[in-house]
């Protein structure tokens, strides 16, 4: 399980603000037999992942009947299963899009939409790479952009004085939300991008690809950064539209949730089908979700809510609320979670 002490700490007083405590709870599904009906199917973001995995395996010691098996094939792989009804749930690191939700209502499936964690997009170079202390967001769009394929080739390409070698860039697959919200971000545009850099649904492969290429240049999720903190070096961002003028700002715990990480900062989301709520074992595994992730979440490296946000989540949830709050927004970009829970 991705660990992380910075996130553990600072995380804690969420946790305990929220009236937990760091003893194991005993909830009723302790003794709780699901008699056959004991089956969930998960997939979906390769981001989302560590914290899916995390929740199937801490619910499990508590409904040890429970079968629960946790998927990887990326938000927009998940998302096409999940408006067919092939699953009970689905990580996602963007939420669902208009056209993904016309398809679950012309196959009949209705749908929870569950925010469960805040991460920050990083983009990171190799450890030896000397000449790049911090990077905007405008020289991010230079690179990465489509018109950029082909042309932007080499590193004094975006700065004059950074060497004339080669730039080797990785970052998420066209299936990923990530590859989504990167390019909504960056360049203006989901899922407008050049098309020559190595790409993977697994960020693993992409942080194995940047630690080991010393002119390489990457993004993907905050977790997987903090895991792998000693074979990579991460670049604090320049939004040059901050009209407070703060300059380079390193993602963590902290930035990412006062959103002054910026445009790189989100809300990610666990999907559920309501025929699965409609169980037992549905029932049971979302409230557990949404009541254990102020302590789980930390431990995958990602970022808690706070006590406010995730009881509007839960109170969605116990409403019957289903659709998506995202679907009449333009761009996703910076949004105020709490305060679209709160409309």
């Amino acid at each position: 399980m991705i660990k992380n002490s910075l996130v553990l700490a600072f995380a804690a007083g969420v946790f305990f603000s929220c009236g937990g405590s760091s003893d194991k709870q005993t909830t009723s599904t302790e003794t709780k037999k699901y008699e056959g009906d004991n089956t969930l199917k998960i997939d979906g973001s390769s981001t989302v992942y560590p914290i899916s995995e995390a929740l199937a395996e801490e619910f499990r010691e508590v409904a040890a009947d429970a079968r629960i098996t946790v998927g990887l094939s990326g938000t927009g792989g998940g998302f096409k299963k999940f408006v067919r009804s092939e699953l009970d749930l689905t990580g996602a690191s963007r939420p669902i899009t208009a056209s993904e939700d016309s398809a679950a209502k012309a196959n009949g499936v209705e749908y929870f939409e569950i925010p469960v964690a805040y991460d920050g997009l990083v983009v990171v170079v190799h450890p030896g790479n000397d000449w790049v202390k911090s990077i905007t967001v405008s020289e991010l769009k230079k690179i990465w952009e489509p018109s950029a394929q082909g042309k932007i080739l080499r590193w004094n390409q975006i700065r004059p004085e950074w060497p004339n070698q080669e730039i080797h860039l990785f970052g998420a697959g066209t299936e990923s939300g990530t590859f989504d919200y990167f390019t909504d971000a960056i360049v203006g545009k989901a899922k407008s991008c050049r098309g020559d850099y190595t790409a993977s649904e697994d960020d693993n492969v992409l942080v194995q690809g940047v630690s080991t290429d010393k002119l390489s240049l990457g993004f993907f999720g905050f977790a997987y950064y903090s895991e792998n903190q000693d074979r990579l070096k991460l670049l604090p961002i320049d939004d040059q539209n901050d009209a407070n003028g703060k300059g380079a700002i390193a993602p963590s715990a902290a930035t990412i949730l006062d959103a002054t990480y910026q445009p790189l900062s989100r809300p990610l989301f666990i999907y559920a089908t309501k025929k699965a709520y409609d169980r037992a074992l549905g029932k049971d595994f979302l409230t557990f979700l949404v009541d254990e992730s102020p302590k789980l979440v930390p431990e995958t490296g990602y970022i808690p809510f706070d006590a406010e946000t995730y009881k509007l989540v839960k109170d969605r949830l116990v409403a019957g609320k289903t659709g998506s709050i995202f679907l009449k927004l333009k761009s996703t970009v910076g949004v105020d979670l709490k305060a679209e829970l709160k409309k």
